[in-house]
């Protein structure tokens, strides 16, 4: 067969032959092509590509099981991309999903450099705030939600003709959300094809879910050692058992590193404080110890893992799940695993989170595993008949499901309300996000999504901070609310140095500290930020460094501040100029803040920092590094505070607070809502605070009166909300 460069379709699928021309852009391939083919070749998932073909050709949905390294991320949308070309785009291109944001660049990257393309044009990658796709893209990788996001404009995503699922073993929110409303659209549209790429473990829920389809099982080479822990339960003390085991491996075995998987952020650094101490005391063959932490908390701004010269061993601190973005090291002869991680778990009675250590599932200590070759060791901190789960809980089950009964409100619209759950969310945290919409006016009488509703699931953001957002355009400072917004979608610009440098940081995060509250010492900071990009004496990058703060964030805040503003300028709202430092504008910021988070208010019971939380009546205390925090030594803690987050942890904390007035929380609240509080001393002063009239006006007339009928009249209220 005669091959052109007239993007020629190869009919045997490229078994049997290599092309000289590349069949999407027309070139001779280059050299590097066939040294990469040699590689692809050698994987584990490349025989098996004529029975994908033939599967992907006869049937609409496909599903490949495979372990870590299989190479199944990286060949299988590059033969769904074959199949498209061998129908001439018909039906559409090809989209795979990723759930990490630098697993997305790192996939599409590698695929354009072993399909011999270039990254941005055949193929081509879409993560939030960023897309490096073009007209002739045909292989695009994107994450799970920013495919959730096209479904808004194009619910049969009708520009595709392969839909790939990756990494379904994780089971996020976006991930299942897309399963479910996918099965409707392929039954809207039978020339669609549905690939799902999971681990083993998951394969037979998957099968069970959507019956009689084709499996591909695939595996990997296992790695030669395997050690678990030994006594009665194990090894308990798992973090000082890790520190021992680097040490050891330090000084008595050949080269490698070390990844050590650990369960939170504060053993991460606990242990990256032992290693530079220890490490700088042992000599060693190996050179020098070099502990480096990745913390999940930045897993969309991880730092760049790279494989550089020199004579130390690298020993990776982290606490999955972070697995991803290890699988291309090659350096990686040692993993030591706890066997745990760290889960929040969210409480709809309470609205509030938890955090709880878990045992990891048995798809993670697999994928694990896989990440050392066969020449290396990986070392379980636990008991070989130890019983771990097949998977984890699927996140659906464990979150505030507010954003996805909204987005799936607005699916409702565009046809596509049936979502055919893997695993239905828990009812008790439905009804709650329901209330907290019909709270938030996003729907009227009917349960539809009201105009507020619609114009609220056009913006990337939790709904009460969508709320927010649309009543900062009412109150006129859409400029601060914009930052406030952005900051708080961000990770957290502030950085915990080591212990030697905490106290140097702590006096440095207070310069930017206000005395109204946390919101608007993010306005401060992220203003901050903006001047030091002007600075003719040092750069942005030294700024940051200098006052312990995160550029990577900062630059992520600006990033999402600019795209909010782009939406709400799509959208025709007013986008106000910033006013920032005015009386007024204080009290505006206060009062936008508590349009959308009204549900989110504590009052100081005793004057100690014992703050009640007026929904479900416990008590918290502010965190520490807050404005209002322990450690800032405030003389005066407010009476009344909204805050941005609860998490019921070992500190049992309220984050991002700002001081209110009874008076503006009583103009801003639904009185429904404030009916439906539970009695408590707070409600009883909220109480005498309408009967005595001191309410700010505006507010809905004879609020006093309507407050004190009976239950049996509740549903006649009429509701005070910010239109």
């Amino acid at each position: 067969m005669e091959i052109t460069a007239d993007r020629a379709v190869n009919q045997d699928w490229g078994c049997n032959e290599i092309l000289q021309f590349n069949q999407f852009d027309g070139l001779p391939f280059s050299s590097r092509y066939y040294t990469l083919l040699k590689e692809r070749k050698a994987l584990p998932v490349w025989g098996e590509k004529c029975e994908f073909m033939d599967y992907i050709t006869n049937n609409q949905l496909v599903i490949i099981s495979g372990t870590a390294k299989t190479g199944q991320s990286t060949q299988i949308p590059q033969w769904c991309a074959e199949f498209c070309l061998s129908v001439q785009y018909r039906h559409g291109m090809v989209v795979c999903t990723q759930i990490h944001r630098q697993t997305t660049v790192d996939l599409a990257l590698r695929v354009a450099d072993e399909m011999d393309v270039n990254i941005g044009h055949e193929v081509g990658y879409v993560i939030p705030f960023q897309n490096c796709c073009a007209a002739d893209t045909v292989l695009r990788y994107c994450t799970d939600d920013m495919l959730l996001c096209e479904m808004m404009s194009d619910p049969l995503l009708e520009q595709y003709g392969v839909v790939l699922i990756d990494q379904v073993q994780e089971r996020t929110v976006s991930t299942d959300l897309l399963l479910g409303l996918l099965k409707d659209v392929l039954l809207a549209r039978p020339e669609l094809r549905l690939v799902i790429l999971t681990a083993p473990q998951s394969s037979d829920k998957l099968l069970h879910h959507y019956r009689n389809v084709p499996l591909i099982k695939l595996e990997a080479e296992q790695p030669s050692e395997i050690v678990y822990g030994t006594g009665r339960g194990g090894v308990k003390d798992y973090l000082y058992a890790s520190l021992q085991l680097v040490m050891e491996i330090h000084q008595s075995q050949e080269h490698g590193d070390i990844i050590v998987f650990l369960a939170t952020e504060q053993e991460i650094e606990c242990a990256h404080a032992i290693l530079r101490r220890e490490g700088a005391r042992v000599a060693s063959s190996q050179g020098e110890l070099m502990p480096l932490s990745v913390c999940p908390e930045q897993k969309d701004n991880l730092p760049v893992l790279t494989e550089e010269e020199g004579r130390f061993r690298r020993v990776y601190l982290t606490c999955g799940p972070t697995e991803d973005l290890f699988w291309a090291m090659h350096y990686i002869r040692f993993i030591i695993d706890a066997g745990v991680q760290k889960r929040y778990v969210y409480n709809p009675r309470i609205r509030a989170s938890s955090i709880v250590i878990q045992p990891i599932s048995k798809s993670q200590a697999e994928c694990r595993k896989q990440l050392i070759g066969p020449t290396g060791k990986c070392f379980r901190l636990y008991l070989e008949n130890t019983p771990l789960p097949n998977e984890n809980v699927p996140h659906i089950l464990e979150s505030d499901i507010t954003s996805t009964v909204l987005f799936l409100k607005r699916m409702e619209i565009a046809g596509l309300g049936h979502c055919d759950f893997i695993d239905r969310p828990d009812p008790e945290g439905l009804m709650q996000a329901l209330e907290e919409l019909d709270y938030l006016a996003a729907l009227d009488n009917d349960g539809n999504l009201s105009e507020i509703g619609i114009i609220m699931s056009e913006i990337p953001l939790e709904p009460q901070m969508a709320k927010t957002l649309l009543a900062s355009c009412e109150f006129d400072c859409v400029s601060e609310v914009l930052t406030i917004a952005a900051m708080l979608t961000a990770p957290s610009c502030f950085l915990v140095p080591t212990v030697e440098f905490k106290q140097q940081a702590f006096k440095c995060h207070q310069s930017f500290y206000h005395t109204e509250g946390d919101h608007f010492t993010l306005i401060n900071l992220y203003n901050a930020y903006k001047q030091s990009q002007h600075s003719l004496y040092r750069s942005t990058e030294r700024w940051c460094n200098e006052h312990f703060l995160s550029l990577s964030a900062l630059q992520m805040a600006d990033a999402v501040r600019t795209e909010l503003t782009e939406i709400l300028k799509r959208l025709e709202l007013p986008v106000s100029s910033p006013a920032f430092g005015s009386k007024t504008n204080f009290m505006n910021i206060k009062k936008a803040l508590l349009a959308g988070f009204f549900m989110q208010v504590a009052r100081d019971i005793s004057g100690t920092g014992n703050y009640f939380i007026l929904t479900h009546k416990h008590v918290a205390q502010i965190y520490p590094l807050s404005v209002y925090g322990i450690e800032s030594s405030k003389p005066k803690l407010p009476e009344w505070v909204v805050y941005h987050k609860h998490t019921l942890s070992e500190n049992n904390c309220i984050r991002t607070v700002t001081q209110i007035s009874a008076d503006e929380f009583i103009q801003m609240t639904p009185q429904y809502f404030f009916y439906n509080l539970p009695s408590s001393e707070s409600k009883d002063i909220l109480q005498h605070v309408i009967m005595r009239g001191s309410a700010a006006p505006g507010e809905c007339k004879n609020k006093a009166q309507t407050f004190n009928k009976s239950a049996s009249e509740e549903q006649s209220y009429e509701r005070c909300v910010i239109q």
